[in-house]
């Protein structure tokens, strides 16, 4: 029976150590928070088996700790590298400590430096949600999505193995990596789209006439492309701030492409306009929908429907009979660019293809 300990226990923490639990029931797990809350609500559930509160923190540090065999810090990312030093002392020899933060060069510096690089392997569950705090975890957030391990060169060898079947245990897909290519790739496909995506909404904010006509008609495109402007600024602030580097190459690059666009259409060379959005349609065609990914998956289609009495609610009500879950459902106002004119979205893939099968069964005209 192994061991686990938790620094921190809000969405994912909660729910790798819901997945952990669910995989190893007689797992004995421990888990120190400093909001006690979340540390009741997983006692409740069962999810752990002792709490480690602030007081107690405050009296023994992380002693408790000594027995685990796996540690996963879960709090900040600058936090996590305090952590590390409090328990370079406390932890037994075999002990592996992971973590799963979005930035890995902060964490992996710090390992060095304290001389702890056989004890770490670095881990990014690229999954979440909109919603925050344990109480809003789930095993199942974890599910296809994949689950980034950056070992450090004295990794144990047994060790990455172990701690990647842990991984394929969650039902997540587990890729090793170094700390530098995480990083960069995450900025690539992660961090430099929120940039953009804040920018892009401050620029139609900044653009907007006293009536605020462009808000008022923004839909289809705009919003999707746009969606993950609202994530924290707390979060992405302290993102930027960490993966900086990596982040301002990438944007330079954009930069200049975004010129060489410009050049295109000052010229008016509609053959390179063409180019630009033929490459961009199949590589992007060539995505998988799988995982949750650091944007999570979006799973909506568009529907065609009469503008009358009780169409939202007809459909609506067809689906819950079905036992198809509905996230969220309205009309929309502009479906210039994505066709049709009520959207719908759904808590998974199954169900938006289930929803697509029974749409499409009373004849009404689906978009994906």
């Amino acid at each position: 029976m192994s061991t686990y300990g938790f620094i921190c226990l809000g969405l994912i923490g909660g729910s790798v150590a819901r997945a952990i639990r669910e995989k190893q029931p007689d797992a004995e797990i421990i888990a120190y928070n400093r909001s006690s809350s979340s540390l009741d609500e997983a006692l409740s559930d069962g999810v752990i088996n002792r709490a480690i509160y602030q007081s107690d923190f405050e009296n023994d540090g992380f002693n408790a700790f000594s027995g685990c065999d796996y540690i996963f810090l879960c709090a900040p990312v600058q936090k996590n590298e305090e952590f590390l030093a409090m328990l370079k002392p406390v932890i037994k020899a075999s002990c592996i400590i992971t973590d799963v933060g979005s930035v890995k060069t902060g964490i992996h510096k710090a390992v060095e430096k304290l001389g702890m690089e056989k004890n770490f392997i670095g881990g990014h569950p690229m999954a979440g949600s909109e919603r925050v705090g344990y109480s809003n975890s789930k095993a199942s957030i974890l599910q296809n999505a994949y689950y980034i391990l950056t070992p450090t060169p004295l990794s144990p060898e047994e060790k990455i193995t172990e701690l990647r079947a842990l991984v394929e245990s969650f039902d997540s897909i587990p890729l090793v990596l170094t700390y530098e290519q995480h990083d960069y790739i995450v900025a690539a496909i992660s961090h430099l789209p929120h940039v953009i995506a804040a920018s892009l909404v401050n620029l139609v904010k900044d653009s907007d006439s006293e009536e605020g006509l462009m808000r008022l008609v923004a839909a289809g495109g705009f919003k999707d492309i746009t969606r993950i402007a609202s994530s924290s600024a707390d979060m992405w602030e302290q993102i930027c701030m960490t993966n900086t580097d990596n982040i301002r190459k990438l944007l330079n690059d954009y930069i200049s492409s975004l010129k060489t666009i410009d050049a295109s259409l000052d010229e008016r060379n509609g053959e390179d306009i063409h180019h630009l959005f033929d490459t961009a349609r199949e590589y992007r065609d060539s995505f998988t929908v799988a995982g949750s990914g650091p944007i999570k998956v979006n799973y909506r289609l568009f529907v065609d429907i009469a503008d009358e009495p009780g169409a939202l609610a007809t459909i609506a009500t067809l689906l819950a009979t079905r036992g198809i879950s509905i996230k969220n459902i309205g009309i929309i106002h502009n479906s210039e660019y994505q066709g049709g004119n009520m959207r719908i979205e759904f808590y998974s893939e199954a169900d938006l293809e289930n929803a697509a099968h029974v749409l499409e069964d009373k004849r009404y005209t689906i978009h994906k």
